[in-house]
């Protein structure tokens, strides 16, 4: 299993040059959440990790695990 911190990581790279905001509006999230998971200082809950992996068109174990 990944660290909250090599999550946040690959989320960052996964966002790429799009927006904070725009990302987590689009994910129906505040931007401080997004952040939050960014950062690795929250694990997002099951359902937001499949939310999450779907967006970006990954699997959750590409991601999270």
């Amino acid at each position: 299993m990944k660290t909250p911190k090599e999550v946040g990581e690959i989320l960052r790279g996964l966002r790429g040059e799009r927006g904070l905001k725009e990302v987590a509006a689009e994910l129906g999230m505040s931007w401080r959440t997004l952040q939050s998971y960014e950062t690795g200082v929250r694990s997002p809950r099951d359902t937001k990790k499949e939310q999450i992996a779907k967006y970006y068109k990954k699997t959750i174990t590409d991601i999270f695990f």
